[in-house]
């Protein structure tokens, strides 16, 4: 049994901005594994399935992204699941558009998501930071990871999170650089600008689908979350 966490803020208003690639990809993971519908759970929304016959839950946490940690261990203590077996999947500034990196442990690198779950958890789990490249300014941040993706985005957004649906097997099976092989072989047709060598425990080639924006709009609005207004990082 693992869990997957994607990061983000939840509410329509929300919903196509850089903050919440985590909840892109936990959502493009739900797709193509056929997992059940996301119900209203531990201060998230959660659904349950299977990915390369392993159980797997995917979390997308209600309360604002620096609440996070709050649904995380909810769900781990009512299933028992230990770090080890979480991954959780969040925007990066610190790396290229379309640039992937996974690890366990670490810092939090001023994300406010990573810094709740290390609170609530501890930070020996598993991450996979998805990189939406810097403003060049940090006075800039905040408008920027609160923005929505630009069209042109569509470009390598939606192939990389197909290509995180396609490799989900490697992470359910504990194999993070075969996930980022995977990746790699994926979405090498697909590199942005600038990103070049998508992968380090990175990023391939995909049928080009609908926009994964557009999908994150029309995503069905949440509850109203629990939390202060988001914080950017």
């Amino acid at each position: 049994m693992f869990l997957i966490v994607g990061l983000g803020n939840p509410g329509a208003q929300y919903a196509a901005n850089r903050h919440n690639i985590g909840f892109m990809a936990a959502d493009a993971i739900h797709r193509r594994h056929g997992f059940s519908e996301y119900r209203s759970k531990f201060q998230g929304q959660i659904a349950e399935g299977t990915i390369a016959g392993i159980k797997a839950f995917i979390l997308k946490p209600a309360t604002f992204m620096n609440e996070s940690g709050r649904a995380v261990r909810e769900v781990c203590q009512f299933y028992k699941i230990e770090p080890e077996k979480i991954v959780v999947i969040y925007d990066e500034l610190d790396l290229a558009p379309g640039k992937v990196r996974v690890k366990t442990g670490g810092g939090s690198g001023g994300h406010n998501g990573i810094k709740s779950i290390d609170a609530h958890i501890g930070s020996y789990y598993r991450r996979v930071r998805l990189g939406i490249g810097h403003p060049g300014d940090k006075s800039l941040v905040s408008h920027y990871v609160l923005g929505d993706f630009a069209k042109s985005d569509t470009l390598w957004l939606a192939p990389l999170l197909d290509a995180i649906a396609d490799s989900a097997d490697a992470l359910a099976k504990g194999e993070d650089s075969h996930f980022t092989t995977k990746l790699a072989l994926k979405l090498s047709s697909h590199a942005p600008p600038g990103a070049k060598d998508q992968t380090s425990h990175t990023t391939g080639h995909v049928k080009k689908p609908q926009s994964h924006i557009r999908q994150a709009r029309n995503a069905t609005p949440q509850k109203k979350p629990l939390a202060t207004p988001p914080l950017a990082g």
